[in-house]
């Protein structure tokens, strides 16, 4: 791969700084990194690569001379910053939800849909992180059967609502055990011991934003508008790591060998097909794959199928999709 000069814009976010941790763990080529951060922390230093590199802001010619601008900032700092990204020349590959559903950029997976990249006009969106492990799992089931309908429910680690969350959890969870009323400033309903079934805001029909993004994100990264998707989407006292319970009706009859087979050859998926050895969220923290796991086909209907998928959230889900995009555009000379 050819070296580059790397932005990261929210470098002291959780998925910021799991940006840092994945550029430097798979020897990304970069040849200079410039990281941007908010007001409050501008002229402070993060060490990368035993180097302290100084917190800038953002301002005008920022992004002049950088070949890929990765931003987790929020849709807000996107939309605002995005475009002067890819107007100074850089190549975005953006986090957040500002332009995952614009037909203009391609929303990417690149175990799912690499190709897609070929369309790109210097901005890519990153889908959001419990649709990435979803899509990953569910293609070899679009590609071997066919998919008419996905009913999904997620149960989303608190890291998904950032480092607040986190600290957030741990102190509710120490108050409740004794005895104190606990803080509510990021779950109003309350997070420690408990599950939460509303994860952004409600859009109408009883539906969340979370649980849109995931019908409209898996219809765009499989090419495929007919699948009906169904979510419910839940937010649970975990710190890191989501996971989901996925059904899936398939438009052919499932042939489980087969799909094993395929899982197992699955790019950027581990299939746990051993009753006992499914996985949990703590084991697949820190880990790059979207493991899948009590894999079964419906006794009473050979077109249905049942799945566990479990994936970090900071990686996989956000940071390492990511990277791997960036990957991806610097392999290939034939992309933009």
């Amino acid at each position: 791969m050819r070296e580059s000069c790397v932005a990261v814009v929210g470098a002291t976010g959780a998925v910021g700084e799991e940006m840092l941790r994945v550029l430097e763990r798979r020897a990304f080529p970069v040849r200079e990194l410039r990281l941007f951060a908010s007001s409050r922390s501008v002229g402070k230093r993060v060490d990368f690569k035993g180097e302290a590199i100084t917190l800038r802001a953002l301002e005008s010619g920022a992004f002049r001379a950088v070949d890929f601008a990765l931003f987790s900032a929020g849709a807000e700092r996107s939309r605002a910053f995005a475009p002067q990204a890819v107007a100074e020349g850089a190549t975005v590959i953006d986090n957040s939800s500002a332009f995952r559903m614009d037909p203009d950029v391609p929303l990417v997976v690149p175990e799912v849909n690499a190709a897609a990249l070929e369309k790109h006009a210097g901005l890519i969106a990153n889908p959001n992180c419990s649709t990435i492990q979803m899509v990953l799992a569910l293609r070899p089931v679009r590609d071997l059967f066919g998919i008419r309908r996905v009913v999904v429910a997620t149960y989303q680690s608190v890291s998904g609502a950032g480092r607040r969350a986190m600290a957030e959890l741990e102190a509710a969870t120490r108050a409740r055990l004794e005895g104190r009323a606990e803080p509510r400033e990021v779950h109003p309903r309350g997070i420690a011991f408990e599950v939460v079934p509303h994860i952004d805001v409600f859009v109408g029909a009883g539906e969340t934003r979370e649980e849109l993004k995931m019908r409209n994100e898996t219809r765009r990264i499989l090419a495929d508008p007919s699948i009906d998707v169904v979510a419910t989407c839940v937010r649970v006292p975990v710190f890191r790591s989501h996971s989901e319970a996925v059904v899936v009706e398939t438009r052919d009859r499932v042939d489980l060998p087969a799909l094993q087979e395929a899982m197992r050859a699955q790019p950027g998926l581990l299939l746990r097909d051993s009753d006992e050895t499914y996985p949990l969220a703590r084991e697949a923290a820190g880990r790059d794959e979207v493991v899948v796991g009590r894999l079964r086909v419906d006794p009473d209907d050979p077109r249905t199928l049942a799945m566990w998928v479990v994936a970090d959230n900071l990686l996989k889900g956000a940071a390492l999709n990511a990277v791997q995009i960036a990957e991806a555009l610097c392999a290939a000379p034939t992309l933009p």
